[in-house]
């Protein structure tokens, strides 16, 4: 089988496209034929050697895949044909976070789905929804369960609240989704008229651009007469202080990115602290929410916004097109 490594902290250009034996599934393993992985932004810190002291080489990087179960180990439920998704964390099956649950994570501590075929446990695999394509299928692992955790599972997000979206990167996008899903207006900010325009077609209730309205957390607050209920952070600190003015007293912002930068000193921390705000970490999630949300996309027959998908033997390019900034929701990769 082809697959790609990362060998060293070389680039996005140092990816090489090496040769492997296809593994033999073991007791509670499945053989998956990955069909599609998609990438998201700490797939792209991780090649560019930013990820920190757990990154292992040589190393298969991307965390998202989706395929066909090509051979199953003893015990195993799923059968050869089966299209299945592998979950962002081997470990964590459901329940609280720990360090033991979130020790395996894909593209990152143990081998990703940049590669011809890949052993899962069989715990750690989800069906894939029927009215998904492979290719959609593979962009739910990171960004997908990042929104359902942020938006669903942490933010507690009902219908009549209202959600602030940043941007139009993959989590940013399934926010979107996830919040309408459940019934919760949207306010979503964007830097492009073009991409801002997309976010209406999406279901964005009301729009900002960043760049003509600097002062967009003031405008939210200004919109709702209180502040938004939930903020989903992914810009970091150097968007936190606009996020701690459009949350309402008592309101969530859900902390994902680290987009942008800024000093710390200059944080409105005390404002926070005054409104008794909840700043919530968000690391993805568990194999039972990867099918919390599965079901939900099922139930609602909503598809994810896919905005571009590169050959296998272009996988480096999906790389530097990510890198651009110019993709509104998902970055995929035919694999077969």
């Amino acid at each position: 089988m082809k697959c790609y490594e990362l060998q060293g902290p070389g680039g996005i250009d140092a990816l090489a496209l090496v040769d492997k034996p296809v593994p033999r599934p073991a007791a509670g393993e499945v053989l998956v034929r990955l069909t599609a992985a998609s990438l998201n932004y700490r797939d792209l810190l991780t090649v560019r050697g930013g990820y920190g002291s757990r990154q292992k080489f040589p190393l298969v990087p991307s965390s998202d895949g989706a395929g066909v179960v090509e051979a199953v180990g003893e015990g195993v439920a799923f059968v050869p044909g089966d299209r299945v998704i592998g979950s962002f964390f081997e470990n964590w099956t459901g329940g609280e976070p720990s360090e033991a649950k979130m020790r395996a994570a894909l593209g990152g501590a143990v081998d990703g789905t940049l590669s011809e075929y890949r052993i899962f446990p069989a715990q750690a695999l989800v069906r894939t929804p029927a009215h998904l394509t492979d290719i959609e299928a593979a962009t739910l692992p990171c960004a997908g369960v990042t929104a359902w955790s942020a938006v669903i599972k942490l933010g507690g997000i009902r219908p009549g609240q209202t959600v602030l979206t940043q941007g139009t990167g993959g989590v940013s996008i399934f926010a979107l989704q996830i919040a309408r899903m459940a019934g919760a207006r949207v306010i979503a900010t964007s830097s492009s008229e073009t991409k801002i325009a997309r976010l209406i077609s999406l279901g964005a209730d009301v729009t900002l651009n960043y760049k003509t309205t600097p002062d967009w957390g003031k405008k939210a607050r200004e919109i709702t007469g209180q502040g938004v209920d939930l903020v989903v952070e992914v810009g970091g600190v150097g968007t936190l202080n606009e996020s701690i003015r459009a949350t309402k007293i008592g309101g969530t912002i859900a902390f994902i990115g680290v987009l942008a930068g800024a000093p710390a000193s200059e944080l409105r921390l005390p404002l926070m602290v005054m409104q008794q705000q909840r700043l919530q970490g968000v690391t993805v999630g568990s194999v039972d929410d990867l099918q919390a949300l599965a079901n939900a996309l099922a139930l609602h027959q909503v598809k994810p916004v896919v905005d571009r998908v590169f050959p296998f033997a272009e996988a480096r390019d999906a790389f530097h097109y990510m890198a651009s900034g110019a993709h509104l929701g998902k970055v995929a990769i035919a694999i077969g």
